[in-house]
């Protein structure tokens, strides 16, 4: 709701800018998706080095 009334607010003080706005921001989120997926596919191989790095504690301490 904010958001919303925040870009009232914009296009109420400078309608060009916020039309400007309103246009360009499904361009820009679809230029940095790739991006967002890359560091999704990052963040889940250095998960699954993570796991496989305290594998060995982890079957210890079950030992143990």
């Amino acid at each position: 709701m904010t958001t919303f009334l925040l870009w009232l607010l914009l296009f109420v003080l400078c309608w060009p800018l916020a039309l400007l706005a309103l246009v360009l921001y499904p361009l820009v989120w679809l230029l940095l998706l790739p991006f967002r997926l890359v560091g999704i596919a990052v963040g889940g191989v250095f998960e699954m080095l993570h796991e496989l790095l305290f594998l060995p504690a982890r079957m210890l301490r079950r030992l143990a």
